[in-house]
């Protein structure tokens, strides 16, 4: 045994044995095997040891298992060891562990059904698969459909993808994906959506040809070959189908849990529907045919809808709704056909009861009479030479001959739908290529195998012999390439089993001469079986126990056919009767199917047995006759001749192979039967491609490989510069054999089991390595553990060293403290004691003195009291008799005044009476009245006087009032003071009576009163400590309560905080939304522009009528400029809009007509979207409204007082307009005294200026009111010489009426008059407005007066009520605060006159300016009149030609087509950039367009216009690819937008611009839509900007970010199988991340350069940055190979990099860097632990930019490189499932690459003037003219 296997086999070597339950167990050597041994000592995987005895004759040792890194590969071919244990191993971990049902054996994909749906089919994978190499992505059935197309493309060769396996594998799936995924990387060449249709004809083959059976819920139970053809362009055109072996028995007979075909249970599940009435179905369980298998329903299947799906399929592929319902018809027939009962009329005869509804019911479906179809479905013709004879059936054949018209129905109605599906699918367009797709059965081997098996096993046998050879012949091209020797290998060769079947004399032949024999049966073929071939082949074996069956050595296993029933379906009977009754039909679809019935070489393809499979239908061959012994050609014969047709045409094709594994037969998803999967690996062919390839080199490396894996191998005196050498001398020191391992051109092979080897040398030089690393680890870990041991036992030593001095020093102050505690203590108490002493004897004497006191007072008191008694009972009485008195005089004084009354009385009475006496009264009135009247008016003059007095008293009262009540409250205070002073007394004299009373009581009570005092102290102590506790407790609970009123609060602020900004970026959200559709609608124009327009072009090409320079703007060229006219666009269009009129008519009218609707959809789709973007802006707009509302209620005390403000800044405005006609006149005082100071000219000229232009305003008002007061008194007194003396200023007047000699001038000047009144008008309201503001502000101004006075009032009367010092602090505070308030309106007021006075110096600059360009420029005409200014005021003067200048562009009209040509389609973008001012093409532009507006030109505006959009756009068109253009014209589009904003007129744009920009505005068009077209025009760039950055970029992404390693040696290269990788080993064509950081920077400085907009440059970044990170992540969930620890490193480091470039260029707050969020935390996902549930709980808490599949897919992806790394085990990834379960996001696995973020323009205005743009000769624009 050589070295290398003595070796491998040591202790602890890994191998595999053979097991009955698991087919092969792995076991571990016990101890090393020697040569001579008989058996090895093995340990199991569960402890157990057992002794493997070893085959004493051949020694063979068991199988070694690969090393844990190869396991899990994405190819077998990449394991070292190739043996069958470990490719089923390798299946079972990458589908159980890794949930990966796709791998690559060589060149073979196994596909193991997983009984799960899987998010991998969707358009983000297959547009991940397009374009890559097969070996570059992980296995799957796109990369084959990839590499298939691609070979079609580059080797101009047809290609096939054969699909096999059993039944319930997935072949079918399998292949409908294969299609679309043609479908979608192709498209269709034409607008026919070709390849919609090829898709479409999927459901309908489902229906008709795929049935539930106990192994699949869909099983397809025919074969099927679709040819997908497509142009030289290589887009899909058209397809071709070919079915085969149609499973008829299935119509008529299904076994328990299976299914009749679909469309059956469709039906029955839509009966009730309106159109199905006729049909008269029921349920399926009401039928005979669709009840057999007890299963109508299929969990999760909703047959009605399934129905729905087949007739949309039906409508695409042009098969229209009566049609439909015909084939509906017929399949009722069926069913009804079924459910006809059959009875014995006799043993030898049967009849149908008359009147049978099923069987009326199938006839009035299918048109033909009830008593010919009752007749002959119990009879048969019978003809012999001579006669005819009518035989009746029995019962049991006559069913037999219902089920076989049921049969041949159904396949007729089968052949039709095949026929017209291929109808649809193909077109008038040349085919170039095609990729063939062949879904066909897989082996079989049943119990009992029938006719129906041994076809398919015989197809399988074709097809496994092409494979063999194929697979041979692919090795031995690979050898040659590499120029290496190579030997035969010996494989098997099936050609004898094949010869057994199909040569003369074969099998199929003997069946077929037994078909013919009068009497022939299966005993006596199988008789003629054993005598032909028994003896004579190896392959053909006699059952022991059996004459009637014989068995076949295939390929894959021995298979036992019974004889039984051979013959009876090979020759495909039916009533030939029958079929004449339904060709009699009336029913026209019926006909049709049994029309070529004569004409076909075979009569229906299919066989009528009770369990077969049947070909349906074949070519027919136009070289042979229609006679009778053709129409009876067996079905074998038709089956090898339609499998030659198919193996020619393999033959002819490059294959590609897809076998599909069942994993169980139970359906249970991702479980793995090792035995089941043994047996179909077997069978399919892998294990003999593991063979083949096992006996040659099946693993291969290139050099840079080798010696990038194998460098810890070298010495580094074996590295030489040539890798190839290096690799030669390596190997021949390390692999003595020279047989196992051969040097190529490029590679080196190795023989099986080597790289194994290779890789345990490599790991046991690593692991030395990392013994010895840590070894040194582990020595200084233990030094310095060591240090830090002895330091701290040093520092434990000295403190405590340190602490037992200190508590020495401690005592010993202790001790001294004691004694002197001592001596002060017996000080204490002595004192104490003393004191006591000294106290009782004070008490004694105070109580003594206090008694002697009280005794005198009381006596003192007495005495008092006495003496008020007495003074006040004398005083009442001397009150008494002063009262008497005074009463009596009063009573006297009334009697006598009583009397005297009574007598004047009296007189008065007798004078009145008397006529003199009145007269006298009456005389006097007069005088007294006047008097009075005086009197009256003097005293309201008073009452005024008085009045203003009594307000000023008033004030002056209420200041005195308020100083006297607070004089009044402190007197009151004083009483009060008093008055408890004498109650105080009065209770003093009260209580010393009673302690006179009680002082014996008191002095007996008087120890117990101290007893109770101390008990009481005690207590109340008591209740104040325990008081304060639960004071402290409730202080302590409100300062909870109050941290949690705060918190809650703080939270629901924070709440609605998220609340609103969740809203609001809903909002955001939903507005970009509807942005990306928009602009996504765009996009789609665009291309149906461009598709538009290519029409036109090869039409036009086609009928050879264009002419040079011929133009034309169609109506539906775009769906924003059909908005606008472009009717003048050019002379020459009339001729060329008659010229395409004659193109147009030959034209597809059908293509015109629906380019014409899509484009009308398009628009108004587009116009929906706009509508709905404008109602989303609106809603964000009120949203922020409701925002901006609450926040103002909570601003209206703010808003107030700016109300306030503005008033006093408008009195302040007033104010400051006196103050500049006080300037004016001080500045003309200063300018007459400095005459000769510089400026003092302007200064004068500047007032003339002003008071010229009062003076013309005047006379104009003045002018206006003469003339409105003429016109209207005398309308034609304007014509008469006389009107001068009529006006009040005639010398004015005439000035004026003298240019009025013309009526229209009249008109005019009346009209400007009008204007000017109303101008004035306006003034006056203006004005008057002013003043009712003023009054309401002084209004104002007063209440807030009188309110400060109240305040002022409450505020003094508080005050007074406040004592002395509050009162005093008070005040002060008060007037502290007022006189801040002040001083800051103060310093407001003094910063607003200040900004006042700088903006009017400033427009006095301005103005002075003004005046002296005026004075240098005006003549004598254009001096108005008051207004004189002197020559030589300013003697330099500014060069007229700019001054005249006006930044506008003039040209003819004739020179528009120059001017397009020279300034657009023949500009060079890198000249201009490079030369000139960025943009300088958009202001040239707008230049141009500003004068065609100042001319009022609205054609020339509209032909500007469209010719520069249409012009964009032909260039864009033109040179879309370049990056350089697309940028250039981005930029210069965007300055065009702004310009238009800009000088729009708009307030919202003229707010940033300057007064001189201002005044160039547009003053006469509003091109606000056209504004909106050119926005539009700037999204369809942008968009082909990122595609044309995209297309530079795609192809440096992968290799830069990915494969190419930026950190070297940090990851290793594992072995790979034949799909090799791409190199991750900087060659000299690989890019690198420099070459992206290039790319990049490239990319910036060109924009910059060009003048983008530095918002827009940001968002160009951000989109190219998600670019990079979804395709790198994109790429990373699709490899394997990528997903492990060294590269998440590589990843995170070329981000580093790209953040360094974001950095570097000041974008960092772009959003760039967050879009490489997701590949960030996809690389620190490959660098995290993966272990326990703390882990799992960081990856969840980590990875939130990743949806759940993405994390899941890394980790089942997550690849060990070296041997000390671990896989994340099945659990971890669980757990990872369980607590990412509740997120709530899409199940989409990889990125979309396709989406663009919504692009904004945000409004850029210029600095730059018009006037000061200088265009250069190289523009060649000379025919521009200034203005």
């Amino acid at each position: 045994m050589n070295r290398e296997l003595e070796y491998m086999f040591v202790q602890s070597a890994r191998v595999w044995i053979p097991d009955a339950e698991e087919v092969w167990k792995s076991a571990e050597l016990a101890k090393d095997y020697k040569n001579d041994d008989a058996s090895l000592q093995l340990m199991l995987e569960d402890g157990t040891t057992i002794d493997h005895k070893l085959d004493p004759k051949t020694k063979n040792l068991p199988y070694l298992r690969n090393p844990d890194i190869l396991v899990g590969e994405n190819d077998l071919t990449a394991l070292s060891y190739l043996h069958e244990p470990a490719v089923l191993h390798n299946l079972k971990v990458r589908f159980i562990d890794s949930k990966l049902i796709y791998t690559y054996c060589g060149i073979v994909l196994v596909a193991i059904n997983p009984y799960e749906t899987l998010p991998i089919y969707g358009t983000d994978i297959i547009n991940a698969y397009s374009g890559q190499n097969m070996g570059d992505m992980d296995p799957h059935i796109f990369a084959v459909a990839e590499e298939a197309y691609k070979q079609m493309a580059r080797d101009e060769r047809n290609q096939s993808i054969i699909v096999s396996g059993e039944s319930g594998a997935g072949k079918t799936v399998s292949a409908k994906y294969a299609m679309r995924y043609f479908a979608t990387v192709s498209g269709s060449a034409s607008e026919a959506n070709v390849e919609e249709k090829v898709l479409a004809s999927n459901p309908i083959m489902e229906a008709i040809g795929n049935a539930k059976t106990t192994r699949n819920d869909n099983s397809s139970r025919f074969g099927k070959y679709i040819e997908i053809g497509f142009d030289n362009r290589y887009r899909i055109i058209g397809a071709n189908m070919r079915t085969y072996l149609l499973e008829k028995s299935r119509v008529v007979f299904q076994a328990d849990e299976e299914r009749n075909y679909h469309i059956f249970y469709q039906l029955c599940a839509s009966a009730n529907q309106p159109e199905f009435k006729n049909l008269r179905l029921s349920t399926a369980n009401d039928f005979l045919y669709t009840r057999q298998g007890r299963s109508p329903v299929i969990e999760g299947i909703d047959d009605a809808k399934e129905l729905r799906t087949t007739r949309h399929a039906f409508t695409l592929l042009g098969i229209n709704e009566s049609y439909q319902i015909g084939l509906f018809q017929v399949l009722a027939a069926i069913l009804h056909l079924g459910n006809v009962e059959i009875k014995d009329r006799d043993s030898d005869s049967s009849l149908i009861a008359p009147n049978n509804r099923h069987l009326t019911a199938f006839c009035e479906l299918v048109g033909v009479t009830y008593q010919d179809m009752s007749q002959w479905l119990c009879h048969r013709k019978l003809k012999t030479a001579t006669e005819t004879y009518i035989k009746p059936l029995p019962r049991l054949q006559a069913t037999n001959a219902r089920d076989a018209l049921s049969k041949h129905i159904y396949a007729k109605l089968f052949s039709w739908i095949v026929e017209h599906v291929n109808k649809a699918l193909v077109t008038n367009v040349k085919q170039h290529s095609f990729i063939g797709v062949l879904d066909i059965y897989g082996f079989e081997t049943f119990e009992i195998n029938s006719f129906e098996q041994f076809c398919i096993n015989y197809a399988n046998e074709k097809l496994q012999q092409q494979f063999n050879m194929h697979v041979f012949k692919l090795e031995q091209e690979e050898y040659m390439k590499e120029q290496i020797p190579w030997t035969l290998i010996d494989f098997y060769d099936n050609q004898p089993c094949i010869n057994l079947i199909e040569a003369k004399m074969g099998i199929l032949d003997l069946l077929d001469e037994e078909c013919k024999m009068p009497k022939g049966s299966d005993d006596s073929w199988a008789q003629k079986l054993y005598n032909t071939h028994l003896k004579t082949c190896s392959l053909f074996e006699k059952p022991r126990m059996s004459n009637r069956a014989f068995i076949i050595q295939h390929f894959a296993d021995k298979v036992e056919y019974q004889c039984e029933g051979f013959l009876e379906k090979n020759k495909d009977t039916v009533n030939e009767e029958q079929i004449h009754v339904l060709k009699a039909s009336k029913f026209d679809l019926l006909v049709e199917l049994f029309q070529d019935e004569e004409k076909a070489t075979t009569p229906t393809g299919q066989v009528p047995g009770t369990g077969g499979r049947t070909r349906l239908s074949i070519k027919p061959d136009k070289g042979r006759d229609t006679s009778s012994k053709e129409h009876k050609k067996t079905v074998g014969c038709q089956f090898r001749n339609s499998l030659q047709m198919l193996m020619e045409t393999l033959n002819a094709t490059t294959p590609h192979y897809v076998r599909c594994i069942k994993p169980n037969d139970f359906k249970l998803a991702f479980s793995f039967d090792p035995k089941r999967a043994v047996q179909q690996l077997r069978a399919c062919g892998v294990l003999e491609t593991i063979r083949i390839s096992a006996a040659g080199f099946p693993s291969r490396w290139t050099y840079q490989e080798f010696f990038s894996r194998y460098r810890v191998l070298m010495k580094q005196k074996d590295v030489l510069p040539d890798r190839k050498l290096t690799c030669k001398n390596v190997l021949e020191k390390l692999v003595q054999d020279q047989d196992k391992y051969q040097f190529g051109k490029t590679k080196i092979f190795f023989r099986a089991g080597q790289v194994a080897y290779l890789e345990k040398l490599r790991a046991d030089k690593l692991r030395a390595a990392c013994i010895r690393i840590q070894k040194t680890i582990r020595c200084w870990l233990a030094r310095k553990k060591y240090l830090r041991q002895r330091s701290a036992a040093i520092t434990i030593q000295r403190f405590t060293r340190g602490y037992q001095a200190r508590c020495l020093a401690k005592f010993m102050r202790r001790t001294q403290a004691a004694t002197i505690i001592q001596k002060y203590q017996r000080m204490c108490v002595e004192r104490k004691r003393f004191r006591q002493k000294q106290a009782a004897a004070l008490a004694m004497q105070t109580i003594l003195r206090a008694y002697m006191a009280r005794q005198k007072y009381q006596a003192l008191l007495r005495e008092h009291k006495a003496v008020i008694i007495q003074k006040h009972v004398r005083g009442w009485l001397a009150r008494c008799w002063y009262k008497r008195c005074l009463e009596a005089i009063v009573y006297l004084q009334c009697c006598i005044r009583r009397m005297r009354a009574k007598r004047e009385l009296k007189k008065l009475k007798i004078e009145a009476r008397s006529v003199e006496h009145f007269k006298k009264l009456n005389k006097g009135m007069e005088n007294k009245i006047m008097q009075l009247q005086r009197k009256i008016d003097e005293q309201n003059k008073d009452n005024r006087v008085i009045s203003e007095r009594l307000v000023s008293l008033e004030s002056s009262y209420a200041s005195e009032s308020e100083r006297m009540r607070g004089e009044l409250g402190r007197l009151r205070g004083v009483e009060e003071d008093a008055k408890n002073k004498t109650n105080q007394v009065s209770s003093l004299l009260e209580e010393l009576e009673k302690l006179r009373k009680e002082l014996s009581v008191t002095q007996q009570e008087k120890k117990t009163i101290e007893d109770w005092a101390q008990k009481y102290r005690d207590e109340m102590e008591k209740m104040v400590s325990e008081l304060k506790d639960q004071n402290g407790l409730l202080k302590k609970e409100k300062d909870d309560l109050n941290r949690m009123i705060q918190e809650q609060s703080q939270q629901m602020t924070e709440k609605m905080t998220r609340a609103i900004a969740q809203e609001t970026q809903q909002l955001e959200t939903d507005l970009n939304e509807e942005r990306s559709r928009y602009q996504n609608l765009l996009t789609e124009h665009l291309r149906l522009e461009e598709k538009y327009d290519d029409l036109k072009e090869e039409l036009a090409h086609s009928t050879n009528v264009s002419k040079p320079g011929h133009r034309r703007t169609d109506s539906t060229h775009s769906s924003n400029e059909s908005e606008y006219t472009y009717n003048s666009e050019y002379a020459e269009l009339e001729d060329g809009s008659r010229v395409g009129e004659d193109v147009t008519r030959g034209m597809d009218t059908s293509l015109t007509l629906k380019l014409q609707k899509r484009v009308t959809e398009l628009e108004q789709e587009k116009q929906s979207l706009r509508n709905e973007l404008e109602n989303r802006e609106e809603q964000f707009q009120r949203a922020r409204a409701r925002d901006d509302a609450q926040f103002r209620k909570a601003r209206g005390a703010e808003l107030e007082y700016e109300s306030l403000k503005r008033q006093e800044l408008e009195s302040e405005n007033k104010k400051l307009r006196h103050d500049l006609a006080e300037m004016r006149q001080s500045l003309l005082g200063g300018a007459a005294a400095g005459a000769g100071a510089p400026g003092s000219p302007a200064y004068k000229v500047l007032l003339d200026q002003l008071n010229a232009s009062c003076e013309e305003l005047e006379v104009r008002k003045e002018e206006v009111l003469i003339l409105r007061s003429q016109l209207v008194s005398q309308k034609e007194a304007v014509h008469h010489k006389d009107e001068k003396e009529t006006m009040t200023e005639p010398s004015v007047f005439a000035q004026d009426v003298n240019k009025l000699k013309d009526a229209d001038e009249l008109k005019q000047a009346y009209v400007g008059l009008k204007d000017t009144n109303r101008l004035l008008e306006q003034q006056l309201q203006a004005q008057r407005r002013t003043y009712d503001s003023e009054v309401e502000s002084l209004r104002g101004e007063l209440q807030n007066v009188k309110e400060e006075n109240n305040r002022q009032q409450q505020l003094l009367a508080q005050n007074l009520q406040l004592p002395p010092e509050a009162r005093i602090e008070a005040s002060l505070q008060h007037e502290i605060t007022r006189l801040t308030n002040e001083n800051l309106d103060l310093m407001e007021q003094l910063e607003k006159q200040d900004r006042t006075i700088r903006k009017l110096k400033k427009q006095l600059k301005v103005y002075s300016k003004r005046i002296g360009e005026m004075g240098a420029g005006h003549t004598e005409g254009q001096t108005s009149p008051g207004q004189m200014v002197e020559e030589p005021i300013h003697p330099v003067n500014i060069p007229r030609r700019e001054k005249d200048f006006q930044g506008m562009l003039e040209y003819k009209k004739e020179d528009e087509m120059k001017l397009v040509k020279n300034l657009i389609l023949e500009l060079k973008p890198r000249g201009v950039a490079v030369n000139l001012i960025p943009g300088l093409p958009a202001y040239i532009l707008f230049m141009c367009l500003r004068h065609a507006d100042y001319v009022n030109d609205d054609q020339k505006v509209r032909t500007l216009l469209t010719s520069t959009i249409n012009s964009i756009k032909k260039i864009l068109k033109k040179r879309g690819d370049d990056f350089e253009t697309v940028s250039f014209w981005l930029a210069n589009t965007c300055r065009f937008l702004h310009c238009l904003k800009q000088y729009s007129g708009d307030e919202a744009f003229m707010k940033h611009n300057t007064s001189r920009q201002n005044e160039h505005c547009l003053s006469n068009f509003d091109l606000a839509e056209y504004r909106q077209v050119i926005s539009d025009l700037a999204i369809q760039i942008y968009q082909q900007l990122v595609k044309c950055m995209e297309n530079i970029l795609q192809p440096m992404i992968v290799s830069g970010m990915l494969e190419h390693e930026t950190i070297q040696g940090v990851s290793g290269v594992k072995p790979t199988g034949l799909r090799k990788r791409t190199s991750s080993i900087a060659d000299e064509g690989t890019y690198t991340l420099d070459s992206i950081l290039r790319q990049l920077s490239a990319f910036h400085s060109t924009m910059c350069q060009h003048g983008t907009d530095p918002e827009l440059i940001k968002q160009v970044v951000k989109q190219l940055f998600y670019i990079i990170g979804a395709v790198t992540l994109n790429n990373l969930l699709l490899r394997k190979d990528m997903c492990s620890w060294s590269k998440g490193m590589q990843i995170r480091y070329n981000v580093s990099q790209l953040e360094e470039w974001l950095r570097d260029k000041g974008l960092m707050n772009c959003g760039a860097k967050e879009t490489l969020e997701p590949l960030i935390q996809a690389a620190q996902l490959l660098q995290v632990k993966k272990k326990t549930d703390e882990d799992a709980e960081a990856i969840c808490s980590m990875c939130h930019a990743l949806t759940t599949a993405q994390i899941v897919k890394v980790l089942n992806l997550y690849t060990p490189v070296n041997e000390f790394e671990e896989r994340v085990s099945v659990a971890f990834i669980r757990t990872i499932q369980t607590r990412l379960r509740d997120r709530c996001e899409s199940p989409q696995l990889l990125m979309d690459t396709k989406m663009i973020y919504p692009v904004t323009f945000p409004f850029s205005p210029s600095s730059l003037a018009l006037e000061t743009i200088q265009i250069p000769t190289s523009l060649n624009l000379s025919f521009l003219t200034r203005v």
